[in-house]
């Protein structure tokens, strides 16, 4: 299997190294940076040539939606789950029909209110947000005292506005100014402060981010057809919650379009940090990492992973690496047997997934899904190996710890630089 694998031939046409940044964030796409995503014109590929108009579309590793937008847009029935709050929160705003007129009533008071507020009246308005702001130390790691205090006045109005989806609307506007607004190393993925960082203006931010995401959401409603948009809870349904549970009946499914997790998932945490800590959705960081995929917090006994290559990998790793990674394999096994119960007869799930290098040990996750899948009652459709241009992803490892690094570091190897899209067929 795994020869298999090396003899396959990139195939360029899946890396659309052709669209611009402008084209990879058309409509809702565009709204908030998230790492590891993967771009809309791949989705919409495999959802057409894969599925049909009305077809029922899963991502059980939803992230930033993008499966569930392309579903939508492509008049389909796009389902999404993901255990981070931040992702389901921002899956809601991006394929959320809300009415031009309601975005522009909010930011005309943000324009008119905010400047008062964060000006003569400061003290008054900071002191009436302080009930907003969750109490956690780690906010006050992240921000200078006079940037919290000015996001805080920011936060508070966001969250009086009546309406639901437009308060969430903005929520996304927020968080995605606040590591601009931080002593987050600007540059940097990994969770390092730069206490001489340039101080940027939150109003400023705010407002030109919005400002942005109104125009975008109008291309997006635009778009939309107009029964899908009047009927958007039939057609779109988000949760926040577990992959092996996925909210959708048995054998009702045409297509499953996902990118998992990589092995040490756990580290995407931190890259939510900010808006998990604003929202209150964060409260202790080794507990937050818990909920990932792979997590070394778990504990089983005779794990069978339904594949001999994934055995091998997991023995020539050490002590909590070793779990990390036999853990990743179990919880991603238990993902595929959630799909094949969803999915009809016949129909496909689409992985895209790269393999890497942990320890010195190769991590060949591509051949480890390959083959738990055919255990469990799938056949090869297709394997596509696709070059990765511009995916965000903590892109290096330091070849000591394992950890991803900064791309400066010395004997650094890339993490992925071509990842494999898997598509297997239900038997």
């Amino acid at each position: 299997m795994t020869e298999y694998f090396d003899n396959i031939e990139i195939d360029y046409s899946y890396s659309f190294t052709d669209k611009t940044t402008k084209d990879t964030s058309y409509i809702t796409h565009g709204y908030y940076t998230y790492p590891a995503k993967f771009i809309p014109q791949l989705a919409e590929r495999l959802i057409k040539e894969n599925s049909k108009e009305g077809d029922i579309v899963i991502d059980p590793f939803m992230g930033s939606g993008t499966t569930v937008v392309e579903s939508i847009v492509n008049n389909r029935i796009g389902i999404g789950t993901d255990i981070n709050e931040i992702a389901f929160l921002l899956s809601k705003v991006k394929t959320t029909p809300i009415k031009n007129s309601d975005l522009l009533t909010e930011y005309a008071k943000f324009e008119q209110d905010l400047p008062y507020k964060l000006d003569g009246s400061f003290d008054y308005f900071l002191n009436k947000a302080q009930r907003y702001i969750p109490e956690n130390e780690r906010i006050d790691y992240w921000f200078l005292p006079e940037q919290k205090d000015k996001l805080s006045v920011i936060f508070a109005q966001i969250l009086e506005i009546q309406n639901k989806n437009v308060q969430d609307f903005y929520l996304i506007a927020f968080a995605q100014i606040l590591k601009s607004c931080s002593i987050w190393l600007q540059k940097s993925i990994k969770p390092t402060r730069d206490k001489k960082k340039k101080v940027y203006d939150p109003l400023a931010l705010f407002l030109q981010q919005s400002k942005k995401m109104i125009k975008k959401h109008y291309e997006f409603d635009k778009l939309l057809n107009k029964n899908v948009k009047e009927n958007i809870d039939l057609y779109r349904n988000v949760s926040c919650g577990d992959s092996r549970n996925l909210n959708c009946e048995t054998e009702k499914a045409n297509l499953i379009v996902t990118s998992p997790p990589y092995v040490t998932s756990y580290e995407y945490a931190d890259l939510h940090q900010l808006p998990s800590l604003w929202f209150g959705y964060l409260n202790d960081l080794p507990e937050f990492r818990q909920k990932f995929i792979g997590s070394a917090y778990k504990n089983r006994e005779n794990i069978d992973l339904k594949s001999n290559l994934a055995n091998e990998i997991v023995s020539k790793l050490k002590n909590k690496k070793q779990i990390e990674v036999e853990n990743y394999f179990a919880d991603m096994l238990e993902t595929f047997k959630e799909m094949k119960r969803v999915l009809k007869r016949g129909g496909r799930a689409c992985v895209v997934i790269g393999n890497t290098e942990f320890k010195g040990v190769q991590i060949k996750n591509a051949e480890v899904f390959q083959e738990q899948f055919h255990n469990i009652g799938f056949k090869t459709h297709d394997v596509i190996k696709r070059e990765i241009p511009s995916k965000m992803l903590p892109s290096t490892r330091n070849p000591k710890t394992g950890r991803f690094g900064k791309i400066s570091d010395k004997n650094i190897k890339l993490a992925y630089p071509t990842e494999y899209i898997l598509i297997t067929e239900k038997i």
